[in-house]
């Protein structure tokens, strides 16, 4: 008996929309060429949180892409929002792009070029919204990251990385146990900041995944991926094992360039560990990744670059 006509035709029809499916979301393998990043010094390649090589440069030579880094130290998204006197991303990082891509200085084929953004550690952080120190809410903070992808694509970009926000109490600086440092040496409550901080990362990555969500089908030709820094560090803490390669014991809760500051300011008494007893740290400093945990970033970036499955990044589209 020959098959149903109708049915066969519909079986087909499934299969191709599937296979379309899987194309369409995310970006192809060997597509992309060109990464550009835009953050504060977590992404910076210049003034480095690790003070080691940053993750967009091994990201870049693990993906054989050219990178183009206009992340900044010290920056948010916007100081119309959470003020600070570094180059943030709205007026400084993304107006620099601008006036590149305007001269003809810098160009970059839509298809061939990704674009990422890593920012909010100092928007929630001290001076800012976790001491109080301006008006703004995390709201605020979620829409302004929404609206970077919106920026560029408005310009002609079209494939973009979102990297969440990491479990920032798990800092020394943002833990309930910390101890006054370079980056704050006035007394607290540890146990509050900690608390505070946990609710204000996790209530931005929430909102700015939501708010991602519902923008990605407005935006045609868009390929948005969410970029799980926060469960990757989360993991990394939890099972040190995995990740850490160094030659001393493996450490999550201290740091290979730890800074005692007296109550007030004055003279730091540091710490320091050398050579490959770092790759055995989580963190750097009191605030920043160290350049094993920046490797194991890369080397996740990568594969989303290359249009290759990576646990920790999503594709909305």
């Amino acid at each position: 008996m020959l098959p149903n006509f109708s049915a066969m035709l519909f079986s087909a029809l499934i299969c191709a929309i599937v296979a379309l499916g899987v194309h369409a979301a995310g970006v192809l393998p060997s597509q992309i060429k060109h990464l550009v990043t835009f953050g504060d010094s977590y992404t910076d390649v210049v003034a480095t949180g690790d003070q080691g090589t940053a993750w967009p440069v091994y990201a870049a030579g693990y993906s054989n892409t050219t990178l183009h880094p206009f992340a900044r130290s010290g920056a948010t998204c916007s100081n119309n929002i959470t003020f600070r006197p570094f180059p943030p991303v709205f007026e400084s990082q993304l107006p620099l792009y601008f006036t590149e891509t305007g001269n003809g200085s810098l160009s970059l084929p839509s298809d061939e070029t990704i674009y990422t953004l890593w920012i909010g550690t100092n928007d929630v952080g001290a001076n800012s919204l976790v001491t109080g120190s301006n008006n703004a809410s995390i709201v605020d903070v979620a829409g302004c990251m929404v609206d970077w992808v919106r920026t560029l694509y408005a310009s002609g970009a079209r494939n973009f990385i979102m990297q969440n926000m990491i479990p920032l109490e798990l800092t020394i600086l943002y833990s309930a146990n910390s101890y006054p440092n370079r980056f704050w040496a006035v007394e607290r409550n540890t146990s509050d900041w900690s608390v505070l901080m946990t609710e204000l990362v996790l209530s931005g990555n929430a909102l700015t995944k939501l708010m991602l969500q519902a923008l990605a089908p407005t935006l045609p030709g868009s390929h948005i991926a969410i970029f799980d820094s926060h469960s990757l560090i989360q993991d990394i803490y939890d099972h040190p094992a995995l990740y850490l390669n160094g030659t001393a014991p493996l450490n999550v809760t201290g740091c290979w360039d730890s800074c005692v500051a007296p109550f007030g300011g004055g003279n730091l008494v540091c710490t320091v560990q050398k050579g490959t007893d770092r790759d055995s740290y989580l963190w750097a400093d009191e605030l920043h990744p160290s350049e094993q945990a920046d490797r194991i970033i890369a080397r996740e970036i990568a594969l989303t670059l290359e249009g290759k499955e990576s646990q920790w990044s999503t594709w909305l589209n």
